[in-house]
């Protein structure tokens, strides 16, 4: 069964290595040095330049729908046949974000309430960047089905990091 796994930046490689994860997504800011772990072929590794914010801020990247556009791509392009990982700074804010877009466009017939309640199961302290969830929604036609799952689990836990965690697709 393919799984998507999420992590901070502090436990990439680890986490590519007891996963066997063959593709990476990095949501990191703009110019953020990552080294990519060496069992992950470059082509294999999506790398996205933004911000973990919602409105517009000086010297900040905002999450635009190009970079929900570049991340669908990707997904969409993943065999499924080994684990697909996605990391941002902390693993709770663009990363779990990330996941659950991933999840809600790799299994379409899988309600959004359900992907998210599964989200909170797997991770205590998710909180996805809702900009990049609302941009998902308008994107792929939730017609707000999305972001309103993202507001019923509510604010995760408070954590400087997250812990790596598994969402499983079926």
């Amino acid at each position: 069964m393919p799984t998507l796994h999420v992590c901070p930046l502090s436990r990439l490689h680890d986490t590519v290595a007891t996963t066997g994860a063959s593709h990476v997504v990095t949501l990191m800011g703009v110019g953020a040095k990552v080294e990519r772990p060496a069992a992950v072929a470059p082509e294999r590794h999506l790398v996205i330049g933004m911000s973990d914010i919602v409105e517009p801020l000086d010297g900040h990247t905002l999450p635009v729908g190009e970079h929900v556009e570049a991340l669908l791509a990707f997904v969409r392009a993943w065999g499924r046949e080994s684990p697909l990982l996605f990391h941002c700074w902390a693993g709770i804010s663009r990363s779990t974000a990330a996941a659950y877009i991933s999840a809600c466009a790799l299994v379409p017939e899988r309600s959004e309430a359900a992907i998210a309640r599964a989200l909170r199961e797997a991770s205590p302290s998710a909180t996805p960047n809702a900009r990049l969830v609302a941009l998902a929604d308008d994107i792929l036609g939730r017609e707000g089905r999305m972001v309103e799952a993202i507001r019923a689990i509510g604010r995760g836990a408070e954590a400087m990091e997250g812990t790596p965690f598994t969402l499983r697709l079926a």
